[in-house]
């Protein structure tokens, strides 16, 4: 059996991504043969294809998907031929028609998630699960400032506060991403285009400051951000669109309050199968139970994966992006 798979072969533009069509064989002992319905498309992707985040070339590319299970290897329990099923794993390679990978992070899907919702959904939903339960403690009348809130993550971080009890103010980079970023639940957003995000959240919070900043962002809002923050406050970095944080001085952290620092990634947190299949349902129940609704906007056919690069780059899109087999 063969498929078509999105391949670099070296780092650079969206120019580099390839539709290459690769053998399959039978899966291994504790593998699966997985064939997507749909491949999400995160920034993850852009830094592996850039080399931000280096792997060892040629490599297959995204890092999420979700589909029917085909065939299942010796030692394989939890999902059996036919099951539908979704992920966010390593290692890299959901841009394509179908694969064969480990099976211990593919999670069951219940019949309440569609595949596209799913396909869009895992590595952001478990990226905002970890955010709020798993990184500092975080509960009913806090206030969490995040930026890029009508993306992927922040569409379903605005729902996942509100259904919480948390109060969210979002930074967007236009009139209408704002409207967006309230409607999906947003205390208060900012245009980070026409207003100075910094004086609106002490202005918003009294002066206090937010209890949690959560930053995907980068080297444009980490300095503001850390002035965001009430003393004892928590910065959560987990994402670089705009470009690498620069080094920061300890003594900073001090000087604007005792502040906490982390920089996150989600492959930290599923790495243990458990939990992994733990923060699936936590978001499956959440969706179910009708506290999340995803958004999807943008859809490309596999072979257009430069086209969906170019557009998350630009900052074109709004809510999730995903790729059609």
């Amino acid at each position: 059996m063969k498929a078509r798979t999105i391949v670099i072969e070296e780092t650079g533009g969206p120019e580099k991504l390839k539709l290459v069509e690769r053998e399959l064989g039978e899966p291994g002992p504790g593998e699966i043969l997985i064939r997507h319905a749909a491949c999400g498309v995160n920034f993850i992707d852009v830094y592996h294809r850039t080399g931000l985040y280096t792997m060892e070339l040629p490599a297959a590319i995204g890092m999420e998907g979700a589909g029917t299970v085909e065939a299942v290897g010796a030692g394989v329990e939890h999902l059996k031929p036919g099951d539908r099923a979704a992920y966010a794993a390593q290692p890299p390679g959901a841009y394509c028609d179908a694969r064969i990978m480990p099976a211990s992070h593919v999670c069951p899907l219940p019949d309440g998630v569609t595949f596209e919702d799913a396909a869009a959904l895992m590595l952001k939903g478990m990226t905002v699960e970890y955010m709020f339960h798993r990184t500092t403690p975080l509960s009913a009348g806090d206030t969490v400032l995040f930026h890029a809130a009508a993306g992927g993550v922040g569409t379903i971080a605005c729902q996942w506060a509100k259904s919480e009890g948390i109060t969210l103010i979002g930074t967007a980079g236009s009139e209408e991403k704002c409207r967006m970023a309230l409607e999906n639940g947003a205390s208060h957003c900012i245009n980070y285009r026409t207003e100075d995000f910094k004086e609106q959240v002490r202005e918003l919070t009294g002066g206090r400051g937010v209890d949690v900043v959560m930053d995907g962002v980068g080297k444009d809002t980490f300095a503001d951000s850390l002035d965001c923050l009430r003393p004892l406050g928590m910065m959560i970095s987990f994402g670089n669109a705009s470009g690498p944080v620069p080094p920061v001085s300890l003594l900073d952290l001090a000087a604007k309050g005792s502040l906490k620092l982390t920089r996150s990634t989600l492959f930290t947190h599923i790495a243990d199968a458990d939990t992994c299949q733990a923060m699936a349902r936590h978001i499956f129940d959440k969706v179910v139970a009708g506290d999340i609704h995803v958004r999807v906007d943008q859809r490309f056919p596999l072979e257009q994966a430069g086209d969906a690069h170019r557009a998350l780059e630009a900052r074109k899109t709004t809510g999730s992006t995903i790729l059609e087999p």
